[in-house]
């Protein structure tokens, strides 16, 4: 007999288009690519002298930039690669293994860690480059700003476990006035010089890369006008793909009209040294350089909280998948999808002041920024091409969508690389063990699983059905409940009889095997069970998505609930004088935790791994909290991965 059972889940009102979620897309969606007017043509000129072909170039290429790699790429058709209306890499990855390329798993790896590799860098940047802008006030032009950065980093990090359902109404409003300020500044500077509009002639970018000497190496700094974009496409789960390409247009005509607005500037300056001036700033009025400096800094811990929740969503999703370890997760709101998870929160936290305290200025923060997510972007064509395929696009607008953006952004990581000697390679090194830990980590579960040894299940049923009716045993639990990793339902591991019929014989009246299976639809909540042997032997087999976290505590409950209700088992305990009274039984889990013995022979990068993964296990939630069962009655068993085998020995005995 089975039962399946899916919940209904409610989708997020923000989904569907409307002024309130065109305002929340806003707010939570564009942070970072819409605070890279504060960075990017400072980064493109330095401290040099201002040329025109430079300004009409890197203004051409910004333009084409945004339309070609951020709109095409991403808004129109990433955007279509949503998983049950959710995004991001992680995302994408689930959607398009199903075609059987196992090697798929790499592009997903590497790409998920320098997207978190990027958020380290990217609040650091962005609240430095804001904060920065007090010093085009005459009486401030020497303020060290470090300290007033790692404040407000620090602020925001403590900020994080209360949740942002109070504060996050305050983003959209605060975003809407922060674009409209980026298109007014740019207008009034276009107005006195209207000739920066010919930049958008794709010839002024072309002329900058293939004629002017070291213009193609300016792509490393062109580039940190797209960087928002992946995160982008991460965040496509708050509010739908609607309202995200109906706001975009808005948010694109802002940030172009403000990089065309600096661009006049620069023009007006032509042959003059931009020194420590930032051309963003420089567009302010004296009289509303504090209030643009307030506003600025606003917008960046905006855009630095919306990084933030993305990276706990991402590494949920990697725990889930099984690339990270098991973490805690803290839900400091009833909105859908904002999870907390401390460990990460104080992780990034100690990651984003390291950054500023070693590289001390924005400045310095432009030459690291952008190498690790080209490499983010680069991934994301990869898997996004597989995706095409399974959608039976045309072959041949595949091969044109490939080979476009293969050849862009191995532009933009060649351009990039110059960076890696000048701070770029802090990101990659901080991305490098990401990926060693979660490619470590997805290896180590499959070298498990390789030893894991698997049993017909109604081999042992007629001994377990004996040994729940054998007084003589005394009895372990009314209920006992294992995890078990078998997919088949008619199998169960060796361990797990062993710990039952041999390691301390576990009498019970019922027993219960909990498999649970992470399904490609992210907020899928399904089960089914299987009655073995009626009150005596059932299994429950749970299919949850890779966002929905396995609190198998509560859900185990609500299922033996439902089942009471349908009298399909009767949970009351089986001792006479309580089973009188009907009083409900106990429930005791068993857990079966692996460990590495010293005398188990295996190859050498097997037991690497293996080592690498079993020290990171130290340092992770255990099992118990991991599955929500840290409010039950739980046994934790060792057990060796695979049984050493024995040696043969030279042991004599020596008789008296």
């Amino acid at each position: 007999m089975s039962k399946t059972q899916r919940p209904t889940l409610k989708k997020t009102n923000h989904h569907a288009l409307s002024a309130a979620g065109l305002l929340v897309t806003i707010g939570i969606i564009f942070g970072d690519i819409g605070t890279s007017p504060l960075y990017v043509l400072k980064a493109i000129f330095g401290s040099g002298t201002i040329n025109s072909l430079v300004v009409l170039g890197s203004i051409s290429a910004i333009f084409w930039t945004l339309t070609l790699q951020t709109t095409l790429k991403y808004v129109v058709l990433t955007l279509r690669a949503d998983n049950k209306g959710e995004g991001g890499i992680f995302s994408l990855y689930t959607l398009v293994r199903r075609t059987s390329k196992k090697w798929l798993i790499v592009p997903a790896i590497i790409g998920g860690s320098t997207l978190l590799a990027d958020g380290i860098i990217t609040p650091a940047i962005s609240v430095s480059s804001a904060i920065e802008g007090l010093r085009n006030v005459p009486f401030l032009s020497h303020l060290n700003t470090v300290p007033i950065v790692i404040f407000l980093l620090a602020f925001l990090f403590i900020l994080q476990q209360f949740g942002t359902k109070k504060i996050g109404k305050f983003f959209g409003p605060m975003m809407v006035i922060w674009f409209l300020m980026l298109a007014t500044l740019g207008i009034l500077s276009i107005i006195d010089t209207p000739m920066v509009i010919k930049a958008l002639n794709p010839v002024y970018a072309f002329q900058l890369l293939a004629q002017y000497p070291g213009g193609f190496w300016l792509l490393g700094a062109i580039f940190l006008c797209t960087t928002g974009a992946e995160a982008l496409y991460s965040d496509l789960g708050h509010c739908g793909r609607t309202n995200i390409r109906v706001t975009w247009g808005f948010v694109k005509i802002c940030l172009l009209l403000n990089y065309l607005g600096q661009g006049a500037w620069l023009l007006r300056h032509t042959g003059q040294m931009l020194g420590p001036l930032n051309p963003f700033y420089a567009l302010m009025p004296e009289w509303f350089l504090l209030i643009g400096i307030g506003i600025a800094t606003c917008a960046t811990i905006i855009a630095s909280q919306a990084l933030i929740s993305g990276s706990f969503t991402l590494i949920n999703e990697a725990m889930r998948l099984g690339f990270w370890v098991k973490a805690r997760i803290v839900y400091p709101t009833e909105m859908r999808g904002q999870i907390y998870i401390p460990s990460i929160n104080w992780l990034l936290c100690l990651g984003c002041i390291a950054i500023v305290l070693f590289f001390k200025d924005s400045t310095h923060m432009e030459a690291a920024y952008g190498l690790a997510i080209v490499m983010t972007m680069l991934m994301t064509t990869t898997l996004l091409t597989f995706f095409l395929r399974l959608k039976r696009y045309p072959p041949f607008f595949i091969l044109i969508c490939l080979g476009g953006y293969l050849v862009v952004e191995l532009s933009f990581l060649v351009a990039n690389l110059s960076k890696f000697a000048h701070g770029g390679w802090v990101t990659l090194l901080i991305g490098s063990v990401l990926i060693a830990i979660m490619g470590s980590l997805h290896k180590a579960r499959k070298i498990v699983n390789q030893h894991v040894e698997f049993v017909q299940l109604k081999t042992y049923l007629n001994l377990l059905v004996e040994l729940s009716n054998d007084l003589s045993v005394p009895k372990y639990s009314t209920h006992l409940v294992y995890l078990t990793r078998s997919e088949i339902e008619e199998h169960i591991e060796a361990k797990i009889l062993y710990s039952i019929f041999q390691k301390q014989p576990k009498r019970a009246d019922l027993y219960w095997f909990i498999h649970v299976k992470v399904a490609d639809d992210p907020y899928r909540m399904d089960y089914k069970v299987t009655h073995f042997a009626k009150e005596d032997v059932i299994r429950i087999d749970f299919c949850l998505g890779f966002r929905v976290v396995p609190r198998i505590n509560l859900l185990f409950r609500k299922v033996v609930e439902e089942l009471v209700e349908n009298k399909e088992v009767d949970i009351t305990s089986r001792y006479a004088s309580l089973n009188r009274n009907q009083v409900i039984g106990d429930f005791r889990f068993v857990l079966i935790d692996h460990f590495l013995s010293y005398e188990q022979e295996l190859p050498f990068f097997e037991r690497l791994i293996l080592n690498i993964y079993f020290i990171l296990k130290k340092v992770s939630l255990s099992e118990e909290k991991a599955f929500g069962l840290d409010t039950s009655s739980v046994t934790l068993e060792k057990v060796p991965i695979v049984n050493a085998s024995t040696k043969t020995l030279s042991l004599h005995r020596i008789y008296d």
